[in-house]
């Protein structure tokens, strides 16, 4: 491979400097995405038709010159490939049409299989090739408790107050849904690595919404159950967004790497998840500055979190609305530094 600096920084390995890619680097901050956008009816056109997939992958690999491409996709191909259907507005987000309310609507979904996600597969088979071993390919899923958010409530929110409703009025219930969601995931994550994936994320969107026990119960013991599986192939990187109140449970976890949100300050990080390697976590905002502003703020993030066992990512994806040559100077300025 050409350049595997992702990979090894995953590992724990000495880097010649700080790795860098971001999250939602394959969107509209990228003309390429704009014009493919235009070209299909729908978002989810775009990520079911594996060409298309494959050249939004590559894009921020061509023009921002990122350490690694993720595969353009998203988190909602679990509960759809479980058997719920579901609308992506632009405005709104994804809208379900059916949500798992009782042990029957449990019953009645399937674990999805290869089957159900085959443009995935198709779409990742498509970009290893096309990438040509220049960056590792990202795959990645969703938490199973961030998928039960959506199952169950039915849309985004900000207090997801149904589906955390049933994790209060029946728990069993609740486990019984996220162990189905667990197994789809770990299937198709393996289904991921198998078609090209060389590194998996799990995204823990919503992670955050729960109380520190709660978070212990219905949250983490189901990405410890993916991580087991996944670290058998690749590395693995959990971002548990907002939930750093369970570090220490967190660090507990067989992945290799911890991705972190803008609210956790580096020096705790490294305090309470020893040996993992840490990724993250510049704030979004922060791109909207001057090109002087992203400079500093990136050099203090490097500088606080140091060259080893790091990779360099925003606290979060980045917004669609931000310059797309203030994001490449982000870029620049990581892969330019030299720590001290």
């Amino acid at each position: 491979m050409k350049n595997d600096i992702l990979l090894r920084a995953a590992r724990g390995e000495e880097t010649e400097r700080v790795p860098v890619w971001m999250m939602r680097q394959a969107g509209r901050i990228l003309p390429g995405y704009r014009k493919i956008r235009e070209r299909v009816k729908d978002f989810q056109e775009l990520v079911k038709t594996p060409e298309l997939a494959c050249e939004a992958t590559i894009e921020p690999v061509n023009l921002l010159g990122v350490d690694a491409a993720i595969i353009f996709s998203d988190i909602l191909v679990v509960p759809e490939a479980m058997g719920l259907d579901y609308q992506m507005l632009e405005s709104r987000g994804p809208i379900f049409e059916k949500t798992i309310q009782t042990q029957k609507d449990i019953d009645s979904i399937r674990i999805g299989s290869t089957e159900n996600w085959n443009y995935v597969v198709e779409a990742l088979k498509l970009t290893r090739k096309e990438l040509n071993e220049r960056v590792p390919l990202i795959g990645f899923a969703g938490s199973p408790w961030t998928i039960f958010a959506y199952m169950t409530e039915g849309k985004g929110s900000k207090t997801f107050s149904v589906a955390k409703r049933m994790l209060y009025s029946n728990p069993e219930m609740a486990h019984a849904l996220l162990d189905k969601i667990t197994q789809t995931t770990v299937k198709y994550l393996k289904d991921q690595v198998n078609a090209g994936a060389q590194i998996v994320q799990i995204f823990d969107s919503w992670g955050g919404i729960l109380s520190p026990e709660s978070y212990e119960e219905f949250s983490l013991p189901y990405i410890a159950k993916i991580c087991d599986e996944l670290s058998k192939l690749v590395p693995v990187i959990a971002f548990p967004k907002g939930a750093f109140f369970s570090a220490k449970a967190i660090a507990k976890l067989n992945c290799n790497a911890i991705s972190l949100d803008w609210t956790v300050d580096p020096a705790e990080a490294r305090q309470l998840l020893p040996g993992k390697v840490l990724q993250g976590n510049l704030d979004p905002c922060v791109l909207y500055a001057e090109h002087a502003v992203i400079k500093a703020k990136t050099h203090k993030m490097l500088e606080q979190f140091g060259s080893k066992k790091y990779i360099a990512n925003l606290g979060h994806g980045v917004y669609p609305d931000i310059p797309m040559d203030n994001v490449k100077f982000f870029i620049d300025t990581v892969k330019q530094y030299q720590s001290k």
